[in-house]
Formats: structure tokens, sequence, C-alpha cells
């Protein structure tokens, strides 16, 4: 198994990009189409990506203002990845008036790595836009489909 980090700066601060993490009609500004978050530990995390790709967890740790970790993986049959087979973590790291976002996805199949680069590649500058107060635009596909793998 694998993982992958990704960064992002966005300029805003923690406290204005933590409900973008776990306020559903927040995250789908970024992230998904739908999304139904529970966050707590043991809480749903279920987002619809692309229109047809349900990314589907559990929340593990919940800080407010600085880390959320949940479990990860795609509810769809014979799926490589199955739903809460991988573990997400999001740390935001204050640097003056910015933030510094960084993601961290274990227990990937190690040919898996490089589809799910693309795809957090493409949430997280995504996730700068609407977290600095853009409109990142309707969801689209990442390049490379990030279930494929």
């Amino acid at each position: 198994m694998a993982e992958l980090t990704r960064e992002v700066v966005v300029e805003a601060s923690p406290a204005t990009i933590f409900p973008f993490l776990v306020d559903p009609a927040k995250h789908v500004l970024w992230m998904g189409s739908e999304a139904e978050l529970d966050p707590r530990p043991g809480g749903v995390y279920s987002v619809l990506c692309q229109g047809s790709h349900p990314g589907v967890g559990t929340f593990v740790e919940v800080v407010p203002d600085s880390k959320v970790v949940f479990t990860f993986g795609w509810d769809l049959p014979d799926h490589p990845i199955p739903a809460g087979t991988t573990e997400v973590e999001i740390t935001l790291i204050p640097i003056g008036d910015q933030t510094t976002v960084r993601l961290t996805h274990r227990g990937l199949p190690d040919d898996a790595v490089s589809d799910h680069t693309q795809g957090w590649d493409h949430y997280l500058g995504r996730l700068a836009v609407a977290a600095a107060g853009g409109d990142a635009g309707p969801e689209v596909p990442a390049e490379s489909d990030v279930a494929s793998s």
C-alpha cells in the first residue's frame, strides 16, 4: 500500500476553510455534487464525485479549524478500493493570512496513486478558489477519472 501527500496554499484562515471540510453545503462548492457529512468520530462521510462516483467512509478525527481524518473508498461493485478502506487526513496549517492545506491519502494500492494524485490536485485547486471566496464553477471530471483505479 502507498500514500500520497498534496498541499495547496489558500488565501484564507483555517477557521474559514474548516467548514468546507465538514459542512455539506460548503463541501459541494469544491468537491462532489452531493454530500452527506456527520463530522464526528464514527460519523458518515459520503460524497458523490463527478456525478457518478460515490466516495464513502467515516470520520475518524475532527479537530475544529485544524484537522479532519476520514476513511475513504468507492462504493461501486467490485471496485479495487472499496468504501472505507483508505484514510484521508487534511491538516490546516496557518501561515500569516494564508493557510497551507496538507492532504495525505494513506492505504492506496500502488497502481492507484497517480489517478488519485490527479484527482486530489483537481479538488484542492477548487478548494483554494472556493475557500478564498471565489466560484470554483460546476464540478467537472478531472483529466483522469479518479474512480478508475
